[in-house]
């Protein structure tokens, strides 16, 4: 399957026909809230054929058969988890809109039965959802549940994929995940922006020289300003959902972070860089996600804010270029600025202009009276 191409999810009993007792298919778990779009039609955002580790090392992981259809989890079943992960597909749980094609068609014995799961014993609906939990009870959840996502699983369903394995980047481009142009940018950041040009300033002047001539962005990598140890700056807007906020330039928020990039131990990526200066909305706070090396449930001293369509891109990442995961990047609101949309903005104009009118009008009444 690749990029763009149109699929159907299959229905319910199709899909619980590839899950052995635990949901899972090749150790990945299908999520309870993805039953909700069985027999829908959507169009495949990427290969998933490989992702960044968010466990251990942040690396890449090759992974097999499988995409992602730009739907994120909602955290309903996961003690209302807000970090909105995008969503793993196996292919054998989605069909082709043509039903003809033989691409990615579900697993199939030679009388044309779905292949079931070795081990399979038969998968239900809540067996998928006692699958959410580390010790299968199903009830409220309370601080000791450790749940069971597929984020917390992804080491279980992937293997390690070295940074210069070649296959990668074949697959990157013959999927359609990247055209060739954004491949060739990426393989000149590697080696000149990144891995040597942090050693060596001439190629790094020379890297930020060629992107300038090209129309591209100068090197994200750069230290925070406040030394380890020292205050962090805070701000608190009262975002909410649907605020239009503005991203501080670079320059601005490397004042706001320590040395290690941090700030309240919130790291500020170089993936966020091109974010810098843009206008988006934001969709939610996030005050509480899943720890995914122990899958329990964790509480932010200071909340952030997810924005609208501002996801990493894995452009800057040199031990996981072009991972097609894009995870939701975390914002301090002190690296924001509220801004006022013209409606809003024209709104308040004419409410100020009105108000200074009833002013003089009293002011005027009073001097008449007086007079």
């Amino acid at each position: 399957m690749h990029a763009n191409d149109w699929v159907e999810v299959r229905s319910k009993q199709e899909i619980l026909a590839t899950l052995d007792r635990n949901g899972r298919l090749d150790g990945m778990p299908f999520m309870p809230q993805m039953f909700e779009h069985c027999g829908k039609r959507f169009r495949i955002h990427k290969s998933a054929h490989k992702a960044c580790d968010p466990v251990y090392t942040m690396a890449a992981r090759g992974v097999a058969d499988a995409v992602h259809l730009n739907l994120r989890c909602n955290g309903q079943v996961y003690g209302g988890c807000q970090a909105g992960c995008r969503l793993f597909w196996k292919e054998a749980w989605l069909k082709p809109v043509n039903a003809d094609a033989a691409r990615g068609s579900a697993p199939r014995d030679k009388a044309g039965r779905t292949k079931t799961p070795a081990g399979y014993r038969g998968c239900t609906e809540e067996d998928v959802l006692r699958g959410t939990r580390a010790d299968g009870r199903l009830g409220e959840p309370d601080a000791d549940t450790q749940f069971v996502c597929q984020n917390t699983q992804l080491p279980e369903f992937s293997k390690p994929l070295s940074w210069w394995n070649p296959a990668q980047y074949v697959k990157d481009y013959a999927s359609g995940n990247v055209t060739f142009g954004e491949m060739a940018r990426g393989a000149v950041y590697v080696l000149f922006g990144r891995r040597f040009g942090t050693r060596i300033p001439l190629l790094r002047h020379a890297y930020n020289g060629f992107q300038k001539l090209t129309g591209g962005m100068p090197t994200p990598v750069a230290n925070g300003k406040i030394p380890v140890g020292q205050p962090h700056p805070a701000a608190d807007l009262n975002l909410r959902p649907g605020d239009l906020v503005r991203v501080k330039l670079h320059e601005e928020i490397l004042r706001t972070i320590d040395t290690r990039n941090t700030n309240r131990g919130l790291c500020f990526d170089a993936e966020m860089v091109p974010y810098c200066g843009g206008v988006y909305r934001v969709i939610t706070r996030v005050e509480r996600f899943l720890d995914e090396k122990t899958g329990r449930m964790k509480s932010l001293k200071t909340p952030a804010v997810i924005l609208e369509n501002v996801a990493c891109r894995s452009s800057f990442s040199r031990c996981r270029m072009f991972c097609p995961r894009g995870i939701y990047a975390w914002w301090r609101e002190i690296w924001l600025e509220r801004v006022e949309e013209t409606g809003k903005r024209d709104a308040a104009g004419k409410a100020r202009a009105s108000s200074r009118r009833e002013a003089d009008e009293k002011s005027l009444a009073v001097i008449e009276a007086a007079e």
